[in-house]
C-alpha cells in the first residue's frame, strides 16, 4: 500500500498526540512506532485503510473521524481503537454508552458539530446583514442534513435566511465557492467535516478570493487565510487521545476508559483578512479571542 505524507495539520495533531503519549511514559521510537495512514478526505478508502492496520496486527487504531471510528469498530472487534472526533459517539453507535464504551473502542469527543448555531450566531455580530449559507458535505448525508435542520432553526431565530450547499470533491468546492455570488450571500458557515479539515487551506484561499467572509470549526483554516474559526480545542482533544492510547499500552482494557469530553474551545480571528474584506470586528469577539491573527 502507498503511504500518503500526512498535511501539516495532521502532523500538528500527532505533535499533540505525542505529548499526550508521554505522560504514560510511552515514547515513539523506544516503545511503539506509528502506521500513518490518511483517506484525504474520501470515506471511501476508510475500510482498505482500517483493513491494512488490522493485518498487520498493529497494537491500537488510532482514528480522527466519526467514519473512521465506525470503519474500525466493524473492521475489528480485538484490536482497541482510540477516536478523537467532534460527534456524538453514542447517536453515530460507535459506543453505547460514555461511562461505559463496553468493546474495544473508547476515546474522546469534543464538541464541533454541536457549536454550529454559535458560529452562526459569530458571523452575524461581524456581519449584521444579508442572508448566510451553510456549506455542507454531500457525502456525509446523515451528519449533512442534522446540522442542516439545526442550523437552519438557528437562523429564523436570528431572523436570517440560511441557503445550503453541498460540496463532496475538490471540484465542488470551487463550484460551490463560484454559486455563493448569485444568492448575494453576506457570509458563509462551513459545517464541521472530516472532508473539509482536510481541505482547509483550499476553503480559505477560496473564501478569499471570492470575497465571503467565512467561518469555520478548525484554527488551521483561520490560520490559513481564513476570517475565523470556532472550536474544540484539538490539542486537548489530541493529547487525550494519546493519553489514552498510552494506557492501552500499557496494559488497560479500552471498555474500561470512559469516553472523554474535551471541552475547552477556541476563537481564533484573522484580521488580515478582515482588513482585506472590508470588515470590522466587533472589539466584543476581538477581547474574547484566543488568537488574533494580524
Amino acid at each position: 500500500m502507498t503511504t500518503v505524507l500526512l498535511p501539516s495539520y495532521l502532523r500538528v495533531q500527532l505533535a499533540h498526540f505525542d505529548r499526550g503519549l508521554r505522560r504514560t511514559n510511552h515514547e515513539e521510537g523506544r516503545d511503539f512506532s506509528i502506521k500513518e495512514r490518511w483517506a484525504q478526505g474520501s470515506n471511501a478508502r476508510l475500510p482498505g485503510l482500517v483493513a491494512d492496520l488490522v493485518q498487520r496486527q498493529v497494537s491500537v487504531i488510532v482514528t480522527t473521524t466519526t467514519p473512521g471510528a465506525l470503519a474500525a469498530k466493524t473492521a475489528t472487534k480485538t484490536i482497541p481503537v482510540v477516536f478523537a472526533i467532534g460527534s456524538d459517539p453514542v447517536k453515530d453507535g460507535i459506543v453505547p454508552s460514555l461511562n461505559r464504551p463496553g468493546g474495544n473502542v473508547t476515546g474522546v469527543t469534543a464538541l464541533t458539530s454541536e457549536l454550529g448555531p454559535k458560529r452562526l450566531e459569530i458571523m452575524g455580530q461581524v456581519v449584521p446583514g444579508g442572508s448566510f449559507a451553510l456549506l455542507v458535505n454531500r457525502n456525509n448525508t446523515a451528519l449533512a442534513d442534522s446540522q442542516s435542520v439545526e442550523m437552519q432553526a438557528a437562523a429564523q431565530t436570528l431572523g436570517r435566511q440560511l441557503h445550503i450547499l453541498h460540496a463532496g470533491t475538490e471540484r465542488e468546492l470551487e463550484e460551490a465557492f463560484t454559486g455563493l455570488a448569485p444568492l448575494r450571500i453576506g457570509a458563509l458557515i462551513i459545517s464541521a467535516d472530516g472532508f473539509f479539515t482536510s481541505h482547509s487551506d483550499k476553503l480559505a484561499i477560496l473564501a478569499l478570493r471570492h470575497g465571503v467572509p467565512t467561518i469555520y470549526q478548525n484554527p488551521t483554516f483561520a490560520r490559513a487565510g481564513g476570517l475565523l474559526s470556532y472550536g474544540a480545542s484539538t490539542a486537548d482533544a489530541w493529547r487525550l487521545a494519546g493519553f489514552y492510547a498510552g494506557r492501552i499500552l500499557s496494559g488497560e482494557q479500552p471498555a474500561d476508559l470512559p469516553v472523554q469530553q474535551a471541552s475547552k474551545v477556541e476563537l481564533v480571528i484573522n484580521l488580515k483578512t478582515a482588513t482585506a474584506l472590508g470588515l470590522t470586528i466587533p472589539p466584543s469577539l476581538l477581547a474574547r479571542a484566543d488568537e488574533v491573527i494580524e
